[in-house]
């Protein structure tokens, strides 16, 4: 991509309607645009971003054999009813008729129709177990929408769904779930703490909501403070064994870690009392095993091996994809702008030309730019007649974690100058040096499948 055609409708003040870094960044930096109160339309940034975090989500599940698909967006009133949800969800749902006079609904999730799918289709345990999943636009009518895509009408959401015959086999399901979050997080650069949460309106009373600490939090947790030096790293996992699985849920799940929901002020005093810390969280994904509610009031069974029919244990398991840009970017900024973590910068590194114009400079920065491309990275390179300051403030701004700058000078010293975004370092490296270590640096940190 070269800046002179690209379109990023960059803004140099704040917005005043941004209360905090990710909505203000994600305006500044024209990721994103409001339509209407709490619904926005994504900007080629963000919308690259968006696609970047999708990637690792699809990964990950199709990592731990979860099978991908899409549901619809518009729902019948009529599943619903039958599970009793319908008149339960209140008015955050919103409720529309179809020129019939059919009474539908914006879906903000999917377990009616998803089961209204397994029953059609799947009627013995020797098809078990079975988890599939989406990644859809989801709409709750939020009475104060605020805070950018932190809390918005419209979002996107991979949501998952796990058929079982037994409780032990759904827990497994569970567990397999957490080991994949929990992969997914690190992958984009965050630490989400897995914590003791409340069921809300998905039911069930065995639910963990992974949250990232931050000031901006709308959650108010308690943990103790070694949940925080807890890693998953690069450890392989067999997501069929369940001993691995329960060990890693063991692992990440033993220490005190609740939101206030669940917070029981006896079982934190046992903490040690310089473990114990109260702080804010951001949830950005969540896990449920909720048995046979579902499948036993719309009548989802399957033949066991009795012959019997046998009602499916379920639960179901969210990520906020959209939620998560503003996520990682209160996780990961500076005064100057946003930080993107390799793994969902949306362009692999930025090239600034210093004097656009002179033909060695020019022939540089387009040599960098068809090394990186053939190498299968996604430069962005800003070729614009602008002053080197605001080519920098730029890129400082759209937080690409490393920039290579090239400059007359540096050229006849057969250098161009790398810059990491993190730290504020630079180097001086020929170019094909420095095409070598951003190649070096994403081949350990691989990014999502974007576009």
């Amino acid at each position: 991509m070269r800046l002179s055609r690209y379109f990023l409708p960059v803004l140099k003040e704040n917005p005043s309607e941004a209360q905090i870094v990710s909505h203000r960044y994600m305006l500044r930096a024209g990721m994103i645009k409001q339509s209407s109160a709490g619904i926005y339309s994504w900007l080629p940034l963000g919308f690259r971003v968006l696609k970047k975090i999708e990637g690792i989500v699809h990964e990950e599940q199709m990592r731990a054999g979860h099978i991908p698909m899409l549901m619809p967006t518009i729902q019948s009133a009529d599943l619903w009813q039958e599970s009793g949800r319908y008149d339960d969800y209140g008015a955050e749902m919103l409720r529309i008729s179809d020129r019939h006079g059919r009474d539908m609904l914006y879906g903000p999730t999917n377990e009616e129709l998803i089961t209204d799918i397994f029953r059609a289709h799947v009627s013995s345990y020797k098809d078990l177990p079975l988890t599939t999943y989406h990644i859809q636009w989801k709409f709750r009518d939020e009475i104060r929408p605020r805070f950018g895509v932190m809390r918005g009408r419209e979002f996107y959401m991979k949501d998952g769904y796990n058929f079982d015959l037994t409780k032990e086999d759904a827990l497994h399901a569970y567990n397999r779930h957490l080991v994949s979050y929990l992969r997914t997080y690190e992958r984009m650069g965050l630490q989400a703490i897995p914590m003791r949460a409340d069921g809300g309106p998905i039911g069930g009373d065995y639910t963990h909501e992974f949250l990232v600490l931050a000031e901006t939090g709308e959650s108010e947790v308690f943990y103790d403070s070694a949940v925080t030096d807890l890693s998953f790293g690069d450890r392989a996992i067999d997501y069929d064994n369940v001993e691995q699985c329960q060990g890693v849920l063991e692992e990440f799940t033993s220490k005190y870690a609740r939101t206030d929901e669940t917070h029981d002020e006896a079982l934190f005093n046992e903490v040690p009392e310089e473990r114990r810390r109260v702080a804010r969280g951001i949830e950005v994904g969540q896990i449920f095993y909720f048995g046979t509610k579902y499948s036993e009031a719309m009548g989802a069974t399957v033949q066991g091996p009795d012959g019997k029919p046998t009602p499916v244990h379920m639960g179901s398991h969210g990520i906020g994809v959209s939620r998560l840009l503003g996520a990682i970017i209160e996780a990961s900024h500076d005064d100057k702008g946003i930080i993107w973590p390799e793994g969902v910068t949306p362009f692999h590194c930025g090239i600034v030309n210093l004097k656009q114009g002179d033909d060695e400079a020019d022939a540089a920065c387009n040599q960098l730019y068809a090394a990186l491309t053939a190498l299968g990275l996604e430069p962005l390179y800003d070729d614009r007649k602008e002053r080197a300051g605001g080519k920098f403030a730029t890129m400082d701004l759209i937080g690409l974690p490393w920039r290579i700058t090239v400059g007359p000078r540096g050229l006849k010293n057969g250098v161009v100058e790398l810059t990491s975004r993190r730290s504020g370092e630079s180097e001086e490296l020929s170019p094909e040096e420095a095409v070598k270590k951003i190649a070096a640096i994403y081949a350990s940190h691989p990014s999502g499948r974007g576009f």
